[in-house]
C-alpha cells in the first residue's frame, strides 16, 4: 500500500531521525522551498537529505521535477529508498549515497542541476560552495534562512566567492542565483 510524506517523515520522528517539531509544520517549512524554485526548474539536488527534508515534500508538491536526494549515511539513504519506493515515485526522485563534497570534483555532477537546496547541510560558506558547484550557471541555490532575529550571515565575499549573487528572501528562505560569467 502506497504511504503519504506525512506517514514517512512521521516514522522518521519515532526513530530520531528528525527533530521535535510537529511534522505539519515541517512539511509546511519545507514546501516553501517548492514555491521558491523557479518554474524553470527540471533537476534538483536536496543537500544532507537525511529524512528528506526539504526533498520528499518538495516532490510531493512539485511532481513535474526530478530530485536527487544525497546523503552520507547509508542508513539514512537506505530509509531515503524505501520512502521512495513506497511512494512510487522510483522514476523521478533518485537517492544516492556520498559525500557531496566528492561529488563536486566529479564532471558527471559539476553543473547538472538547475538548483540545490538545503535545509541543514552544514556550515554556510560549506554549503554555498557545493551548492554552486552543482548548480548550472544562471541556476538556484536554495537556503534556509536562520530564525528570525538572528544576524545577516550571507558575507558578500562568500556569496561572491561561491559564484553567487543574492540572496533573495522569500518566506524564511535565501535564494542565490548562480553567475553566468565568473
Amino acid at each position: 500500500m502506497a504511504r503519504t510524506v506525512h506517514e514517512i517523515l512521521t516514522d522518521a520522528q519515532r526513530i530520531g531521525a528528525l527533530g521535535l517539531r510537529p511534522i505539519s509544520e515541517v512539511i509546511e517549512h519545507a514546501g516553501a522551498f517548492a514555491f521558491a524554485l523557479p518554474d524553470s526548474c527540471r533537476h534538483v539536488v536536496d543537500l544532507g537529505s537525511g529524512a528528506g527534508v526539504p526533498g520528499l515534500v518538495v516532490a510531493e508538491l512539485r511532481p513535474e521535477l526530478h530530485i536527487t536526494l544525497v546523503d552520507r549515511r547509508a542508513k539514512r539513504t537506505d530509509a531515503l529508498e524505501r520512502a521512495v519506493a513506497s511512494l512510487g515515485w522510483g522514476n523521478r526522485v533518485r537517492v544516492v549515497c556520498a559525500d557531496v563534497g566528492a561529488l563536486t570534483r566529479q564532471d558527471e555532477w559539476r553543473e547538472t542541476f538547475d538548483a540545490a537546496m538545503s535545509r541543514g547541510f552544514g556550515p554556510h560558506e560549506t554549503t554555498l560552495k557545493y551548492s554552486a558547484a552543482l548548480v548550472r550557471p544562471g541556476g538556484s541555490v536554495l537556503l534556509s534562512e536562520p530564525p528570525a532575529g538572528s544576524k545577516n550571515r550571507w558575507e558578500e565575499a562568500v556569496v561572491a566567492g561561491a559564484g553567487l549573487e543574492g540572496p533573495e528572501l522569500i518566506l524564511h528562505l535565501a535564494r542565490f542565483t548562480k553567475k553566468t560569467e565568473r
